[in-house]
C-alpha cells in the first residue's frame, strides 16, 4: 500500500519527488513521453523563474537601506517588487503543480483509494480546471491587450509604471499552467487504472 495515500496534508506532495523520468514500466509510452517532457518543461521553467527572487530581494534591501539609511526612499521598490512577486507567482504555477505543492483541502481526499482519488482528480481536471483556465486564459489576454495598446499606467504611486509587461505575464502562466495539467490529468488517469500513483 502506498504510504503516502493516508499522509497528513504537508506530505501529500511527497509522491512528487522522483524525476520527471522516473515513470512506471507499464505505463504507455506515449504516455510516458507526455508526462517525462512536460515535467521537464515545468522543472526547466521553474529554476528559471526563480531568479525573479534577485531582483525582488535588491529591490527591498536597496529600498530599506535608503528610506532608514539616508531618510531617502524611492518612489519604484513597491511596484518594482509587486510585479516580480507577481510574475514569480504566475509563472511559477505550473511547476508548483508539477511538484504537488498547491493548496487542497483534501480532509476527504486522502482516505480515498489511490483509484478513487485518480478518478476524482481526472473528472476535476476535465470539468473545471481546463474549462476554468480557458475562460481565464481569453479574458487575461484581453486584459493584457487593453492595457498594452492603451499604454495604461500605474496609479498606486508617483512612479506610475506601465502596467502592459506585467498583465502580459497573466496569459503566459495560464498556458504553462494548461501544460502542466495535461500531465496531471494523465497521471491521474493512469492512478484511476493502475490503482497506484506513477511518481
Amino acid at each position: 500500500m502506498d504510504p503516502v495515500v493516508n499522509a497528513p496534508d504537508e506530505l501529500i506532495a511527497d509522491r512528487r519527488l522522483g524525476d520527471p523520468g522516473d515513470l512506471p514500466e507499464d505505463m504507455p509510452p506515449w504516455m510516458a513521453r507526455t508526462i517525462a517532457g512536460i515535467d521537464t518543461f515545468s522543472r526547466f521553467v521553474g529554476r528559471l523563474v526563480s531568479f525573479l527572487v534577485i531582483p525582488i530581494f535588491c529591490a527591498m534591501v536597496y529600498e530599506i537601506v535608503m528610506r532608514y539609511a539616508f531618510i531617502a526612499p524611492t518612489m519604484w521598490a513597491y511596484d518594482i517588487s509587486r510585479m516580480f512577486y507577481g510574475a514569480l507567482f504566475m509563472l511559477g504555477a505550473g511547476y508548483g503543480l508539477s511538484r504537488g505543492v498547491h493548496i487542497r483541502a483534501d480532509f476527504l481526499y486522502r482516505n480515498f483509494s489511490v483509484r478513487m482519488q485518480g478518478w476524482v482528480d481526472f473528472t476535476l481536471y476535465l470539468l473545471f480546471y481546463f474549462p476554468g483556465l480557458l475562460v481565464f486564459l481569453w479574458t487575461s489576454i484581453d486584459f493584457a491587450w487593453g492595457s498594452l495598446s492603451s499604454a495604461e499606467r500605474g496609479m498606486d504611486t508617483a512612479w506610475m509604471p506601465y502596467l502592459g509587461p506585467i498583465k502580459a505575464v497573466l496569459p503566459v502562466g495560464i498556458v504553462l499552467l494548461l501544460i502542466q495539467g495535461v500531465s496531471e490529468a494523465l497521471k491521474c488517469w493512469y492512478a484511476a487504472t493502475r490503482g497506484r500513483w506513477p511518481q
